[in-house]
């Protein structure tokens, strides 16, 4: 396979550039991001191309940028297969509800099922996955092909995390519309339909129940995680992400730890 610094090469040759131009081009960029970081000189130019230099992230930006190349294409080619980071993300879990950073691009935010599947199977009906979760990890079956990723932001919720625990499994992945910040206080008829929303707090990300008393947001957790309601100082405390529309969970959740079966009350103003 040809080596990353082949493939710049030869995308500069089919630009008819030569070293001189394209350090004077980074120099350029170089003053509109102000920064020297983007500046590529002609020596750093040849390492890059013909002893295998790897760029640094700024010069990858420049070279794109001068080339006309997709940056996460050039990162493939160096081997960091950007559009995977939510897979190998969702290989580290973590204790702690928490958001998904990664950007709004679409591309790489969630593991979606693989195009290839559509021909393997119809959503509409029960299937046997075991041959599918063998090819494709279990990571990659977040069933969210219905959704609009570009439009929505994703949370984790932590696997010690068991204050909406039946209805949010520790460790489900849950999706947020951002538009739905408003708390509702009516137009449900039980726990399995009243809103549930994400927020943050100056130090932790938390799932619950919402109802808005004069400057307080006031979040309830499930009866059975013996969780006592918060109430916070809205806006000043906590921050409203978004309403939780979605979830992908497994339906079979490890036991509790013994010291997580209740929680000790918390002060009316944490």
């Amino acid at each position: 396979m040809d080596r990353p610094g082949e493939k710049l090469k030869r995308a500069r040759e089919r630009l008819q550039l030569t070293y001189r131009e394209v350090e004077k081009a980074s120099q350029l960029i170089a003053a509109r991001r102000g920064s020297d970081e983007f500046i590529i000189a002609l020596s750093r130019l040849a390492d890059i191309e013909n002893k295998g230099t790897i760029p640094t992230i700024y010069r990858i930006y420049t070279l794109c940028c001068i080339y006309r190349l997709d940056f996460d294409e050039v990162l493939r080619w160096y081997g960091v297969p950007r559009e995977l980071m939510a897979t190998d993300a969702f290989q580290l879990p973590h204790a702690q509800t928490h958001a998904i950073q990664f950007g709004a691009q679409g591309e790489g935010i969630i593991p979606l099922i693989p195009a290839l599947l559509d021909s393997e199977m119809d959503l509409n009906k029960t299937v046997f996955l075991s041959h599918l979760i063998r090819r494709w990890g279990k990571t990659a079956f977040h069933f969210l092909n219905g959704l609009e990723v570009r439009r929505h932001r994703y949370g984790f919720i932590g696997l010690e995390d068991w204050s909406m625990h039946p209805i949010l499994h520790p460790g489900s992945l849950v999706v947020i519309d951002d538009n739905r910040r408003k708390i509702a206080s009516s137009g449900w008829t039980s726990e399995q339909d009243r809103p549930i929303y994400f927020l943050e707090t100056r130090q932790e990300y938390l799932c619950g129940w919402c109802a808005m008393t004069d400057d307080h947001l006031l979040v309830q957790h499930h009866p059975s995680s013996l969780q006592q309601p918060r109430s916070f100082l809205y806006p000043t405390q906590v921050d409203i992400l978004g309403q939780v529309i979605g979830v992908a969970m497994l339906l079979e959740v490890r036991k509790r730890r013994a010291r997580t079966g209740s929680a000790p009350a918390r002060s009316p103003d944490q």
